[in-house]
């Protein structure tokens, strides 16, 4: 029980961050250097580092991040492959909601180890919930989608996480396939937020302030992951 109303708040801090990105278009260029730094903020100071704790026993650290460097690489070529305008944002948008559902599994594989553990995990991952709506409205309609392949594209993203923890149940996989999978996921994000989100933010009229959003996004982010690591 405590989990499913644990997902159902991933949902709604989801939906909350996609409605504050397609209610505020007029300052879109903000919005999308914010979520250029929360989505390297992720990739950053979450995905990676937990790839390393999780992969860590099998897996040295620069084996980590060597498949984290093949995750960017394989990222740019499917991107380019892809043709440009909403193909690619939806590309993006897949990403995210793909990673979405691993946050929903990870909250499932928490509460396996302790209700505390379970709940740390939740409050990171609410929280920055919150930033994957808004990721994903803003790559959607970066790369010209419009209002309606968003507001899909979100509904996915916030279902999601419900998903992945729903299919903990049953499921089982090795600490090392997961941390794998978060290094890949590091990989993708840090393509996004460089070659999607930043150019995008910069286009608009004030680049030095889509600039201060980018470093506060990725601010906050690690402001997020930290504290529950306290």
């Amino acid at each position: 029980m405590t989990l499913l109303a644990i997902s159902f708040c991933t949902f709604l801090a989801t939906l909350a961050g996609g409605l504050f990105a397609m209610r505020e278009g007029g300052r879109r260029h903000l919005i999308l250097g914010l979520s250029a730094g929360a989505v390297i903020g992720v990739a950053f100071f979450d995905l990676i580092p937990e790839s390393l704790e999780l992969a860590g026993h099998a897996y040295d650290a620069g084996q980590i991040t060597q498949i984290t460097a093949a995750g960017f690489l394989l990222y740019m070529m499917l991107d380019r492959a892809v043709p440009r305008q909403q193909g690619r944002g939806g590309f993006a948008a897949a990403s995210l909601v793909a990673h979405s559902f691993l946050d929903g599994f990870s909250i499932g594989l928490a509460f396996k180890v302790s209700v505390a553990v379970g709940l740390i995990v939740a409050v990171a991952v609410i929280v920055h919930d919150m930033f994957d709506g808004i990721n994903t409205v803003s790559v959607v309609l970066a790369n010209k989608g419009g209002d309606r392949a968003a507001w899909r594209w979100l509904v996915l993203d916030a279902v999601a996480p419900i998903a992945g923890a729903a299919s903990t149940v049953a499921l089982r996989i090795e600490n090392g396939t997961l941390g794998l999978c978060l290094a890949i996921f590091g990989g993708f994000f840090l393509y996004i937020g460089a070659s999607e989100l930043m150019p995008a933010s910069a286009r608009g009229a004030a680049p030095l302030a889509t600039a201060g959003m980018t470093v506060l996004g990725a601010a906050l982010l690690y402001l997020a992951v930290a504290l529950t690591r306290l």
